[in-house]
């Protein structure tokens, strides 16, 4: 390669990289059970947006052992491209794994009070006037339970109308109907605070022993009636081609609270991605972490946000 296009093939990679650079990155300590990342676009701006992610092990960028999409990463980059400021974090129980320091009685409103916590850090600091939740998946139940104070407005994105008992009981009666009767018992057992010692072995990973108190702690919530106490601007989000979260549980919430908006996006899955094909595309994009998010979604959420001027 001669100078002079050395030069030249050097200037073109520096002019797209200073293009490409339109926000900044920060991790954060907010307390001891929460580390997330501060995404910050080019020019200051007076919106925060607090994802929480969903059930499970999962990191602030969305993703889990085994599972990386990046869903949430994706989500927090498109909005700083647009203006909005993001902070994502790590579920509590994901920095325990790491420090291998698990704690065997971990509840789901722990996961609240984490959500209170990262609200509460960022209206101290006064850096940003305006701040809105994004709940995703069990984040949205999180985040309509941390949302009473200090907030401007909710997200629900993809998040359940119903208990989640009931959700598990639909979600069990279609995917594995030989056990809806007695995956029914022992659910109507825990919603009423009873640990069950009887369950079949091919559902050990929803009813075993040691997370039963979550799973009561979790059911003695309805999404439907708990956004009901919210008192500020919602949105309600969900994709036409969610695997795990049906369109029917976004009408509840939309049912719940008249005023709120209600979008239902065509073609987008539960990771926030368009799907053209059928189900085995779906299920392969939870890891595919180079898929692109949601144009849509990331339109609905900046309108919904900047209404707020």
């Amino acid at each position: 390669m001669t100078f002079r296009l050395f030069v030249f093939a050097f200037f073109i990679q520096g002019f797209l990289f200073s293009q490409t650079q339109t926000f900044t990155e920060k991790n954060l300590v907010i307390n001891r059970h929460v580390d997330g990342t501060l995404t910050s676009p080019a020019n200051n701006t007076a919106y925060l947006a607090i994802i929480i992610g969903g059930s499970g092990p999962t990191d602030r960028d969305g993703n889990q052992n085994f599972l990386k999409n990046n869903a949430l990463k994706k989500l927090a980059h498109e909005l700083a491209e647009k203006g909005i400021a993001t902070f994502r974090y790590d579920k509590r129980i994901v920095k325990q794994i790491r420090l291998r320091n698990i704690d065997p009685n971990i509840m789901f409103n722990d996961f609240v009070e984490d959500a209170i916590a990262v609200i509460d850090y960022f209206k101290t600091n006064e850096d940003y006037s305006k701040i809105y939740v994004i709940g995703h998946s069990q984040g949205s139940l999180v985040g309509i339970l941390a949302s009473k104070k200090n907030v401007e407005g909710f997200i629900s994105l993809a998040g359940a109308g119903q208990n989640i008992g009931d959700v598990l009981i639909e979600q069990i009666s279609k995917t594995a109907p030989q056990f809806a009767d007695q995956s029914t018992s022992i659910i109507n057992n825990l919603k009423k605070g009873k640990l069950v010692n009887d369950y079949p072995e091919a559902l050990t990973s929803i009813f075993k022993k040691d997370i039963q108190p979550f799973m009561i702690n979790w059911m003695q919530y309805n999404p439907s009636e708990s956004i009901k106490t919210l008192k500020i601007p919602i949105l309600i989000i969900n994709g036409s081609k969610d695997l795990q979260v049906s369109n029917n549980e976004a009408n509840l919430l939309k049912e719940a609270v008249p005023n709120a908006s209600l979008k239902i996006i065509q073609d987008m899955n539960h990771v926030l991605v368009p799907i053209v094909g059928d189900d085995l595309e779906n299920s392969k994009s939870y890891n595919e972490p180079n898929r692109k998010i949601s144009i849509e979604l990331i339109e609905h959420i900046v309108t919904f946000i900047e209404s707020d001027k």
